[in-house]
């Protein structure tokens, strides 16, 4: 990683909710950072609104050959990788057999394809060593919920394969696992107040969480102070369900 200077810093679903908060951290730290999201619209909005060093980059990360494309306008050096695209998970699906794989398929293609196939298209770009891979999963993988639990489930296998792959190179991987979080576009329209305080009883410290708790942790592990950790998922939830 490269230290004294600007890092490169790459944030997919940067547009939106925990990832724009993910980007501003980072670009308030003075880092040069990348945004990616299908909305070109959404993200020319928030590099304007965070100013700084931001570039956005319209993809499709579910598809290889869109991912090929982008590389063009990716940085030839990537200090910091953040995976947060993803979508919420498709409802538990009536019709039989097919209606059942097509909605399996769904949730594969929105939340574990892009993770996958961004990371492995700048694996070559990552800086060795201190580079730094922190992937974005979900409480649902620890506590289950359908096929969305089981595809975040996913993302921790693999990070695990991921951090066996980089820790010789000096590159550290892990994952970020937050609990409800407010203030996104994940759960639709804003929650009632009811739900809000259920959410926040959840808890242990009584509030919901935000995207700036969330963009703290990742910026902890993509810290040069977190060089020795690798292979690992950080809880961020207020206590609502506990590590084990």
């Amino acid at each position: 990683m490269t230290t004294g200077t600007a890092r490169s810093v790459v944030v997919s679903g940067g547009g939106t909710g925990i990832g724009r908060a993910i980007a501003a951290r980072f670009a308030a730290q003075g880092d040069r950072v990348t945004i990616l999201g299908r909305r070109a619209g959404v993200l020319r909005e928030t590099a304007e609104a965070l100013g700084g060093d931001i570039l956005p980059v319209a993809v499709d990360l579910s598809a290889p050959e869109e991912v090929e494309r982008a590389l063009e306008q990716l940085p030839p050096r990537v200090d910091v990788l953040v995976n947060n695209a993803g979508r919420r998970g498709t409802p538990a699906p009536e019709g039989g057999l097919r209606a059942v794989a097509e909605a399996w398929r769904q949730d594969f293609d929105h939340n574990v394809l892009p993770v996958v196939l961004l990371t492995e298209a700048l694996l070559p770009r990552l800086s060795r060593p201190g580079g730094r891979v922190v992937t974005i999963g979900s409480l649902a993988a620890l506590r289950g919920n359908g096929s969305y639990g089981a595809v975040k489930a996913a993302l921790l296998a693999w990070n695990h394969t991921l951090a066996t792959r980089l820790g010789p190179d000096g590159v550290t991987a892990n994952v970020v696992v937050p609990g409800y979080v407010a203030g996104t576009e994940f759960f639709g329209g804003a929650p009632s107040e009811a739900e809000l305080d259920r959410r926040r009883r959840q808890t242990l410290v009584g509030r919901e969480g935000r995207p700036e708790d969330i963009a703290a942790a990742v910026a902890f592990l993509a810290s040069p102070e977190a060089g020795y950790i690798t292979g690992e998922f950080l809880n961020s939830n207020g206590g609502a369900l506990l590590g084990r």
